[in-house]
C-alpha cells in the first residue's frame, strides 16, 4: 500500500489524538494503528466511497470525524473511516467536454474526470438535481454525444480512445474504438483522445497518432493520415515511466493527436493538433497533409495544441489555442489564420489570463468569439481583437469546453471545478455591434419568448443535495448603456398594444448590457379579508399572447420597443378552447375582486354601525345591533373567519369556492370542464345576492332608522 502510485498519492496523515494511528490515502484509504508497522482498511462495515483518495483531514477535537477528498468528491466519516457519507451539495464536478441535443428541453452531455459520461436535462420541474442525470459511459468520461438522428443512441469515450455507441433503450452497447490494420504500428491514443463529429459532414473523427474517419457512426473506420505527431521515441517511453513504480494508464501517452476540426463549409478541409506541438492541415479529405508550425510565430515547442476550431464563415480560416503549462509556461496562446495556415496572427492581449483550453467562434455572428482558459471565460465581439472576461455568474475556474445550443441560443460550458454552466440566450451578444457600443442607449434583441408549460412537482428533498436552477420563466428586456445612469428616474412601463398601462418595472442602470426580467402575469386578484392566506388565488392570470409596448424612461429621455408573448409551440388546444379558458379565468378573477369589494363594503358598514351604536339607546340600539349581526353573518358566509395552524380550519366559504375554480381553470390552458363553468355561474348569483343585501342595508334600512 505504501508504494501505491507515489507520484499520484503523496499524503501521510497522522491522527491528532492517537500517536500510533496513521492514515495513508491511495487508491483506497489505509490506516495503521501501530505506528506504521501494518496498514489495513479502516472500513469494516462500510467503505463505499469513490477510489483515488487524495485529501484527508482528521478533526483535532474529535478524531472520529474525518473529511476525505477523492476523485469522486468529498466524503465525511463520523466513525474513524469505517462508514462514509457523500457530500452532494457541492457543485464542483470536473467536466472535460460538453455537447447538447435538440430535445425540448434539451439534454446536456458531458464526460467527468474519473466519473464516467453523463446526460442530464437543461430544465426540470423543481430544478435540476443530481438524480436527474443519467450515467451513460465509463471510466474517465471525455467526449459524449447524443445521436442527431436517434434520441436513444449515445456516444461516450473514455481514456485511451475507448468509445462506446449505446442504445439507451435496449442497453446494447457497441465498442467502436479504431484498431490497427496489418502493416499499421500500434496506436497511441491520448488520455483525452479527440472523438468529434464533422461540422459539415457529420462523420466521426477519432485521433491516435493517425486520424481515423467513419462515415457510418463507427461501424467502419478508414485511416486518413500518416503519423501527424513528432513521433519522437524519447516521448514514447510510457512503459518505463514512473521510475521506481511503473505507471502507464494512457494518461502518460504523448505524441498523439489532441484536437480535430472539420470545416463547416468544406468537409475536405480538416485541421488537426497534437499534444507535442504540431498543427496539421488537409484540404483534400486526408490524401495529403501539411505541417504548419513554421508559419506560426511564437508557437511554443512541444506544447499541447489544445483546441482547433475551423472558422464557421471562412473555409480558409481557423482558430487555435495552445497550452504549454506542462512545460512550465503558463502564458496564454491564441492564434488565427485566414489563408489555410500560411500566415497566423496572435490574438493574445493583456486582458486574457490563464493558459488556454478551448476557443469557439459563434455560429451566428462571425465576430463573436468565446475563449476558455484556466482562469475563466473570455469574450470578444470584434473577431478576437479585444477580449473581456465574462463575469456574470461564471467563476474564475477552468473552462475546458464550450457548446452552442442552436434552438435556444444558449452557451453551455464544461468547467473543471464548477460542473456545467449554461449561459441563457446569446441573442443580445450576437447583436452587439461596434455601432451599438458607440450609442448612449440601445435596446438589444432577445430570443422569442414562450409562456412556460408543464406542471410543477411536490418534492421536499432537503438541503443536502445541490439543485441547479432552471432558466427564468419571465420574459426579457435587454438594453445597452454606454455609461451608468446616475441622475433622474429610470424605470420601465409595460403597456398593452393599444397603450393601456399594465405595470411599472425597475430598470437596471449599470454600464454595459442590462437584462430586466418581466413577469408575464397580472397581479393576483384582490380577495375578501380572512386571517388565512388564500393560496389558490395567490397568482395572477398570464397576459394573453400578443404584442406589448415597452416604454423605458431614463431621466428626461424615453425609449420604446415591443415585447411579444407567444403561446408555447407544443400547445395543441384549439383557439376557441383557449379563448373560453381565458374568459372563465377572467370571470373568476373579476368575481373574486367583486366579492372583495362587496365584503369590504360589508365590513365598513358594520364598523360604521358599531360606531353609531355606541351613542344609541333603546330600540334604535337594538335595530343597529341586528344590522351589525347581519353584516357579521354575511362576512362569515363570504370568507373563512377562523384562524388555524397553516390556515387549515375546515371552513370553506364563497371566497374559497370561487378561488378553487379560479385555480383549476388557471392551471390548465385548455377548455374548462362544464361543471367549473356552471359552478362559477352559481357563485356569481351568490355574489349578486350579497351585493343586493348590503345595498338594501345601506340605501334603505339604515336611512329608515
Amino acid at each position: 500500500q505504501m508504494g501505491d502510485r507515489p507520484f499520484y498519492y503523496s499524503l501521510i496523515v497522522p491522527d491528532p489524538k492517537e500517536p500510533e494511528r496513521i492514515y495513508k490515502p491511495g487508491t483506497a484509504l489505509w490506516v495503521s494503528t501501530n505506528g506504521g508497522k501494518v496498514f489495513q482498511s479502516p472500513s469494516v462495515t462500510g467503505g463505499n466511497y469513490h477510489s483515488d483518495t487524495h485529501a484527508l483531514w482528521v478533526s483535532p477535537k474529535d478524531n472520529q470525524l474525518i473529511y476525505m477528498g477523492t476523485d469522486g468528491g468529498v466524503y465525511i466519516s463520523a466513525d474513524k473511516g469505517n462508514t462514509w457519507r457523500f457530500v452532494q451539495s457541492l457543485p464542483v464536478s470536473q467536466f472535460y467536454h460538453v455537447s447538447t441535443d435538440n430535445s425540448s428541453p434539451y439534454n446536456v452531455y458531458g464526460g467527468l474526470q474519473d466519473n464516467g459520461s453523463w446526460m442530464g436535462p437543461s430544465k426540470r420541474a423543481g430544478g435540476i438535481k443530481n438524480s436527474d442525470w443519467k450515467n451513460i459511459g465509463y471510466g474517465d468520461g471525455f467526449y459524449t454525444y447524443g445521436d442527431d438522428a436517434d434520441p436513444d443512441v449515445t456516444f461516450s469515450q473514455y481514456q485511451g480512445g475507448r468509445i462506446n455507441r449505446t442504445n439507451q433503450k435496449t442497453g446494447e452497447s457497441k465498442y467502436i474504438k479504431p484498431f490497427p490494420e496489418e502493416g499499421t504500428s500500434d496506436l497511441r491514443f491520448n488520455w483525452n483522445a479527440p472523438t468529434v463529429f464533422g461540422k459539415k459532414s457529420g462523420w466521426l473523427y477519432v485521433g491516435s497518432q493517425y486520424l481515423f474517419r467513419s462515415k457510418d457512426k463507427g461501424d467502419s473506420f478508414e485511416r486518413i493520415s500518416p503519423d501527424l505527431t513528432t513521433n519522437d521515441p524519447l516521448r514514447q517511453v510510457q512503459e518505463q515511466s514512473g521510475g521506481l513504480t511503473i505507471d502507464n494508464s494512457t494518461a502518460e501517452n504523448n505524441t498523439t493527436i489532441f484536437s480535430v476540426s472539420e470545416s463547416p463549409l468544406d468537409e475536405n478541409i480538416v485541421w488537426a493538433g497534437t499534444d507535442d506541438g504540431n498543427i496539421q492541415l488537409t484540404t483534400d479529405g486526408g490524401k495529403t497533409w501539411t505541417k504548419l508550425n513554421a508559419n506560426v510565430t511564437g508557437l511554443p515547442q512541444f506544447a499541447f495544441i489544445s483546441h482547433i476550431d475551423a472558422d464557421n464563415f471562412n473555409k480558409n480560416a481557423a482558430w487555435v489555442t495552445v497550452d504549454a503549462h506542462r512545460n512550465g509556461d503558463m502564458k496564454p496562446y491564441v492564434y488565427y489564420t485566414e489563408d489555410l495556415g500560411k500566415t497566423w496572427i496572435s490574438l493574445v492581449s493583456k486582458d486574457i489570463t490563464g493558459f488556454c483550453h478551448v476557443i469557439k467562434q459563434d455560429i451566428v455572428n462571425r465576430d463573436l468569439v468565446f475563449l476558455g482558459t484556466e482562469m475563466g471565460l473570455f469574450v470578444s465581439t470584434d473577431h478576437g481583437k479585444t477580449w473581456v472576461r465574462f463575469k456574470n455568474k461564471v467563476p474564475q475556474t477552468g473552462i475546458f469546453d464550450i457548446a452552442f445550443q442552436k434552438k435556444q441560443n444558449d452557451l453551455v460550458l464544461a468547467t473543471h471545478g464548477r460542473g456545467i454552466i449554461i449561459i441563457d440566450d446569446l441573442t443580445p451578444l450576437r447583436n452587439f455591434t461596434k455601432e451599438i457600443a458607440e450609442k448612449e442607449f440601445s435596446f438589444l434583441p432577445v430570443r422569442p419568448y414562450y409562456f412556460p408549460s408543464g406542471s410543477g412537482v411536490q418534492d421536499y428533498p432537503g438541503d443536502s443535495e445541490f439543485t441547479g436552477a432552471n432558466p427564468s420563466g419571465a420574459a426579457t428586456i435587454c438594453y445597452y448603456l454606454k455609461k451608468r445612469h446616475m441622475f433622474g428616474e429610470m424605470y420601465i412601463d409595460l403597456l398593452s398594444s393599444d397603450g393601456k398601462f399594465l405595470k411599472k418595472l425597475p430598470a437596471g442602470n449599470r454600464k454595459g448590457i442590462n437584462i430586466v426580467r418581466v413577469s408575464t402575469a397580472m397581479d393576483p386578484p384582490k380577495v375578501p379579508k380572512s386571517p388565512n392566506i388564500l393560496g389558490e388565488a395567490a397568482f395572477g392570470p398570464e397576459y394573453p399572447a400578443g404584442t406589448y409596448n415597452i416604454k423605458l424612461v431614463k431621466g428626461n429621455e424615453t425609449f420604446t420597443t415591443s415585447l411579444v408573448l407567444n403561446d408555447p409551440p407544443e400547445m395543441k388546444h384549439p383557439a376557441e378552447d383557449r379563448k373560453l379558458q381565458r374568459e372563465i379565468m377572467m370571470k373568476s378573477y373579476n368575481l373574486l375582486e367583486e366579492l372583495a369589494a362587496i365584503d369590504q363594503k360589508i365590513l365598513d358598514t358594520r364598523d360604521a354601525l358599531k360606531s353609531t351604536s355606541a351613542l344609541a339607546k333603546g330600540s334604535k340600539l337594538k335595530k343597529l345591533q341586528v344590522l351589525v349581526t347581519e353584516c357579521d353573518k354575511m362576512h362569515e358566509q363570504i370568507s373563512a373567519t377562523q384562524s388555524g395552524e397553516g390556515g387549515i380550519t375546515g371552513q370553506v366559504r364563497l371566497r374559497e369556492n370561487i378561488a378553487e375554480v379560479y385555480s383549476a381553470v388557471g392551471g390548465y390552458p385548455g377548455k374548462p370542464t362544464n361543471l367549473q363553468i356552471k359552478a362559477l355561474d352559481n357563485y356569481s348569483n351568490q355574489v349578486k345576492a350579497f351585493a343586493t343585501k348590503i345595498d338594501d342595508i345601506v340605501k334603505n334600512r339604515i336611512p329608515a332608522l
